[in-house]
């Protein structure tokens, strides 16, 4: 691949990311199952370990992938940190994991990113709400000047908390030329805090009809993937995996030239918040 003098990419190239959340490796596949196997959001148990394979065999044929319901080492997850498994599990150099609540030992509730391109600066955005554990975590990719910003979120159950943690994005989005916002915003393209979020963001949706929740009879949409108009959207679809209670959402951009995507062997992690972690695995 063409690359200037300081070994950035300067030309145009597709990217793969996907979106999922993996409830944990949970894999609940039936409504009933919340309550009959309820005890498996609590303890580890084998099927989580084969759950977590099958994802690791998919995730592995994307560029960067945000993770959503990740377990962030306790007890549920036999004190594993979900994210660093995937990321060695399908040889990702490049990993991050936000933990926004800890009920103890017994789950640690977070969001996780798997990237093959270095992060240029790493951020945890803690988002408001009446209730306290819900964030985002945003990603630099290239320069200052000209950079991708890519925001992994997991909105509130509420609607009131959903609006206002949509108003908190928008501030800190709005201003950026190219953005994907991706995760499980908990609300349908029609409702109207969706609505507010793409004016708030000044983003566009995908041209996806397929829904996403649950897993086993998809009825309802409310895993996005949105993105800048600038970014052209060269490919998108819900997958079928029945790893968890949503289904993943694939999608291939074009990046354009001027986002310089770095090849450096480190990352530069600034953290707004406590309990996480950055690492880069050989």
């Amino acid at each position: 691949m063409p690359r200037c003098a300081h070994g950035l990419m300067t030309v145009s190239r597709q990217l793969r990311l996907l979106s999922y959340n993996i409830q944990a490796g949970v894999g609940t596949q039936r409504y009933h199952e919340y309550v009959t196997h309820g005890w498996k959001h609590l303890l580890p148990h084998r099927q989580q370990r084969d759950n977590l394979g099958n994802i690791g065999d998919l995730v592995r044929r994307f560029d960067l992938v945000g993770l959503q319901e990740v377990d962030g080492g306790s007890l549920r997850s036999g004190f594993m940190d979900q994210t660093e498994y995937l990321a060695q599990l399908s040889s990702f150099p490049h990993w991050y994991t936000q933990t926004n609540r800890r009920l103890g030992k017994i789950a640690h509730h977070s969001l996780g990113v798997l990237s093959r391109i270095p992060f240029a600066h790493i951020e945890e955005v803690r988002l408001p709400g009446a209730i306290p554990g819900r964030g985002a975590l945003m990603l630099r990719l290239g320069g200052e000047a000209t950079p991708l910003i890519v925001t992994v979120v997991h909105l509130a159950l509420g609607r009131r908390a959903r609006r206002l943690q949509i108003a908190h994005l928008g501030r800190l989005l709005r201003d950026y030329r190219y953005v994907v916002l991706m995760g499980d915003l908990n609300c349908g393209a029609n409702s109207p805090e969706f609505r507010e979020l793409l004016d708030a963001t000044r983003l566009r949706r995908l041209p996806l009809a397929d829904n996403t929740f649950p897993s086993w009879r998809p009825v309802r949409g409310i895993d996005h993937v949105l993105v800048s108009p600038g970014l052209r959207v060269v490919d998108a679809e819900v997958l079928s995996m029945k790893a968890s209670d949503h289904l993943p959402i694939a999608v291939e951009l074009e990046i354009p030239a001027e986002i310089a995507l770095g090849d450096a062997t480190s990352a530069t992690a600034v953290v707004a918040g406590a309990h996480s972690r950055a690492r880069m695995i050989a």
